[in-house]
């Protein structure tokens, strides 16, 4: 441990916004300007220009500072826990057998339209597969959206092996699933690795062996809390 003398306190940072969403604020920029200074409608153009503030602040990607360890999952998204079921593997995976487990303890975690919606890996690894699926729109906090919605998968596998299960979820709002990495590439924990525009939820499979750290209702921050570790038994939380 560094002497006392040498640490420096942490100091806060503006979150920047993604890239992916400067087409987004731009154009809601150019409307906002369109209604102040071209067509002098003052109320439209305040709301407007809410709006872009609220499209910013939708795409910012924040610093995370991600535990590192033996054995943990941290979340990929920022949200609720929604879900802690345990249900089959998702058929196309398990039909590819990268999830070769009959049944999985999924988690999860509901991103409302204020969280941040940068998507990060869970785990260090590879990525042994992403498999895209079209689907509906509907409420990405029901549990039939796991099957039913627009959805990506990830595999993320481990240095020991352990295939980690992943979904991007499109929501009732949410229109688009963005991935930022490709099969057979190398990812470390709490790593950028997609985002879901406008409300969605993620779902990771823990493999066996692997407890959840978190309980329904807990709020989750992308790359930082644990959402599972080898070992050990669930949590039981109180609701206040």
């Amino acid at each position: 441990m560094p002497p006392a003398n040498d640490l420096q306190a942490a100091k806060y940072e503006f979150p920047r916004m993604h890239p992916e969403g400067t087409k987004f604020v731009i154009i809601a920029a150019a409307i906002t300007l369109f209604l102040w200074f071209v067509v002098d409608w003052d109320i439209l153009g305040w709301l407007m220009a809410g709006l872009t503030v609220w499209v910013f602040a939708f795409f910012r990607d924040p610093k995370r500072v991600t535990p590192v360890g033996e054995g943990m999952l941290v979340s990929p998204a920022d949200g609720m826990v929604s879900h802690i079921v345990t249900v089959p593997a998702p058929r196309q995976l398990a039909a590819s057998g990268l999830l070769e487990q009959e049944t999985y303890v999924r988690i999860s975690v509901f991103m409302s339209v204020f969280d941040v919606h940068v998507n990060r890996a869970p785990v260090a690894g590879k990525i042994s597969r992403v498999v895209y699926v079209p689907g509906k729109f509907v409420n990405a906090e029901t549990d039939k959206a796991s099957e039913d919605n627009e959805r990506q998968y990830f595999v993320i596998e481990t240095e020991d092996g352990t295939r980690i299960g992943m979904t991007q979820i499109a929501g009732l709002v949410a229109r688009r699933i963005v991935k930022f990495v490709r099969e057979g590439q190398s990812v470390g924990v709490g790593e950028r690795i997609g985002l879901i525009r406008f409300g969605s939820r993620v779902d990771v499979f823990l493999p066996q062996g692997y407890a959840p750290k978190v309980i329904v209702g807990q709020r989750a921050v992308a790359g930082e809390t644990i959402l599972a570790a080898k070992g050990g038994s669930a949590p039981v939380g109180i609701v206040n």
